[in-house]
């Protein structure tokens, strides 16, 4: 199919999006933009929410990363699945009783302004680096597969995708994500089983019998019983339940649409099908990565990594399975970006500028820096994602966990101190805690041989960094009176 063909499609589902975009935003204002004005349907969030939690680093790297790791990350999923039952029944009736907005207004609470800046800003950097790792990786496969040939340069490239995002969310915020969030998921579901399907009848085989080919081949494969591993099964599955208590949890994004469900029943609704809907899809995810690396050398097709799925769709497969790929492949970007420029604005306007507490700025003065913000945002993607083509790593869903374990770790500690004592902490001393126990972990990981012999450390980077955050926290903590303003879980 020609480049100028799937060009046209491309801006065809933008304009779709824009539409969406224009019915939901109406009469918006910033309650609309930071929490959809407490009225989304529990429905559409867990729905929705599918596909920010997935993004196109789930759609290109989880199938990609079986070639090397069978279905290892299997042993993440399950992790996934506790996590999410604790934010369930732990963080979300914090959340609802303490009626936030920001989720990061439970830090100035329970601990202090110092507390709750840092967490902010450690979810700032987190949700950057992250969403903009995403950003790079669907953006760098639409620039291979179309953009190229039409001698779009990869920076304008991005500055498009990027100024089609804010067109879409500038005004409704959440309001409207909301809505594109369950179209964009739609779009990626039926890109993912399709594919599945076309494979299959590629390969001429039963679900079972490719099941079995895989596993001769050593593609299904799920634990690994080597202790000194990084994908050790119980280090992964830990990790797993803290990536998804840190990452969805205490991150500003996911809860943003989270605590927009008028109730914390509907809202804890929400988070189980979103857990039920994740198993089967990053399940399927895997399956197809197994169909992948089962028909390439069928096919000739030499890739691997995060550049077989494409490779395999567009070089191989009919033309109206590219169509409903690359559908898929934008369905996946915009959700993982259109939220986290949307997130970062409200954490910065509520948590850092103090936009809420500022009675000297009119309604629509606040709209403005809101406005300012936002487009700010979508500079410093722009910039970092420049900065990841640069680097250009060769699975970019590795890259993205190493970053949550250094970033999120700060943010694990933060809210577990909180949540577990009833202490209260030197408030001015907390931004040097946080910041030296990532140091600390990154000393410890670059000196491992040295340290830790042959243990190789993996995913619980992330565990090691909360917990040097909590120590921290308590040595330079204090006993309060009982019933002071400290709150608990």
């Amino acid at each position: 199919m020609s480049p100028a063909l799937l060009f046209a499609i491309l801006i065809a589902y933008f304009a779709l999006l824009l539409g969406v975009a224009w019915a939901t935003s109406r009469n918006a204002n910033n309650d609309s933009f930071f929490i959809g004005n407490k009225s989304s349907n529990w429905m559409l969030v867990a729905f929705g929410m599918v596909g920010t939690t997935l993004s196109g680093v789930t759609f290109v790297s989880v199938p990609g990363a079986v070639g090397a790791d069978g279905f290892g990350y299997a042993q993440i999923v399950i992790g996934y699945v506790i996590g999410y039952i604790a934010v369930a029944y732990v963080l979300l009736p914090l959340y609802y009783r303490l009626q936030l907005t920001s989720i990061y207004h439970y830090l100035d609470v329970r601990l202090g302004r110092r507390a709750y800046q840092s967490g902010a800003g450690f979810f700032i950097i987190s949700r950057l680096l992250g969403a903009t790792a995403r950003l790079y990786l669907v953006v760098n496969i639409l620039q291979a597969i179309i953009l190229d040939s039409l001698g779009i340069p990869f920076w304008l490239s991005t500055l498009v995708v990027l100024g089609m995002i804010l067109l879409y969310t500038y005004k409704g915020g959440v309001k409207t994500i909301v809505w594109t969030d369950t179209l964009q998921t739609s779009a990626m579901l039926f890109g993912l089983f399709a594919c599945v399907w076309i494979l299959l009848g590629e390969l001429n085989m039963s679900v079972l019998e490719s099941l079995n080919q895989m596993q001769s081949q050593g593609l299904a494969r799920i634990f690994t019983h080597d202790l000194d591993s990084p994908n050790f099964w119980l280090k992964q599955i830990i990790a797993g339940a803290l990536i998804t208590i840190t990452m969805t949890g205490m991150d500003q994004e996911m809860m943003q649409k989270t605590i927009s469900v008028k109730t914390l029943k509907d809202s804890q609704k929400n988070m189980l099908t979103l857990t039920a809907v994740l198993v089967v899809v990053l399940l399927s995810f895997l399956f197809l990565g197994g169909l992948l690396y089962l028909y390439a050398p069928i096919a000739g097709v030499t890739a691997s990594g995060d550049k077989i799925f494409p490779a395999v769709v567009m070089g191989h497969l009919p033309a109206a399975l590219q169509v409903v790929f690359l559908i898929a492949l934008i369905s996946a970007l915009f959700p993982s970006a259109d939220g986290a420029i949307t997130a970062l604005t409200s954490s910065t306007c509520i948590d850092l500028l103090g936009i809420k507490r500022r009675s000297d700025l009119t309604e629509a003065a606040k709209e403005s820096l809101r406005r300012r913000v936002h487009l700010g945002f979508a500079g410093l993607f722009l910039l970092m994602v420049l900065g990841f083509k640069a680097a250009d790593n060769p699975s970019m869903i590795v890259v993205i966990l190493k970053l949550a374990a250094y970033t999120y770790g700060p943010l694990l500690g933060l809210f577990a101190f909180g949540m577990l004592t009833r202490r209260g902490v030197t408030d001015r001393l907390v931004p040097y805690i946080t910041i030296g126990a990532p140091i600390l972990c990154a000393v410890l990981e670059y000196n491992q041989e040295h340290l830790l012999g042959s243990y190789r450390l993996g995913l619980e980077l992330l565990m090691v960094n909360g917990i040097l955050v909590y120590a921290g926290l308590f040595a330079i903590s204090h006993k309060v009176k009982a019933g002071s303003a400290a709150v608990a879980a």
